[in-house]
């Protein structure tokens, strides 16, 4: 993009600005910004989760988050996926069970930056950031496996939803 992916403006205000928003609809004890660096739109209503360097792209950021929560689940959003809203996932978030979270599937493709993770997960996010491969597709796989989440396939209608602004 050759930008903040966060700076860039949807519907009328930066994507930053419109996914705490939907984050502030679910009403969350914590929001948590996670950032390779301080960016330089950040504000003090949201905690601040810089990447440990070398920074892992969303696995370290997923890592720290689930490190620094003090609830029973973490709920996931990338910045550059606008058309995800707070209706969806409330909808994972009910489906959540106590020890297990939710991670939606399109095709054969994990959704990890629109999921629910447990606490329980912590570990196994930890255990990938300490090895050589980086990608959140097997650490899914992984948690699948331990059914720590639910693999929820996304009916056709609401594939959208998970888009990110990285497509045309």
């Amino acid at each position: 993009m050759g930008r903040d992916k966060a700076t860039v403006e949807f519907d009328g205000q930066p994507l930053w600005q419109r996914q705490i928003g939907i984050l502030r609809e679910l009403r969350p004890e914590n929001i948590f910004i996670s950032a390779r660096t301080r960016p330089s739109w950040f504000s003090d209503d949201a905690a601040l989760l810089l990447d440990d360097p070398p920074s892992r792209g969303p696995l370290s950021g997923l890592t720290k988050a689930l490190a620094a929560m003090r609830t029973t689940h973490l709920i996931a959003l990338a910045v550059d996926m606008p058309f995800m809203t707070s209706e969806q996932l409330a909808i994972l978030r009910e489906l959540a069970a106590e020890s297990r979270g939710v991670v939606p599937v399109i095709g054969e493709r994990a959704e990890p930056l629109a999921a629910i993770y447990p606490a329980e997960a912590a570990v196994d996010f930890a255990t990938a950031l300490a090895g050589t491969d980086f990608s959140l597709q097997p650490v899914i796989r992984n948690l699948a496996a331990e059914e720590k989440v639910r693999l929820l396939a996304v009916p056709a209608q609401d594939e959208g939803l998970y888009r990110s602004v990285n497509e045309p």
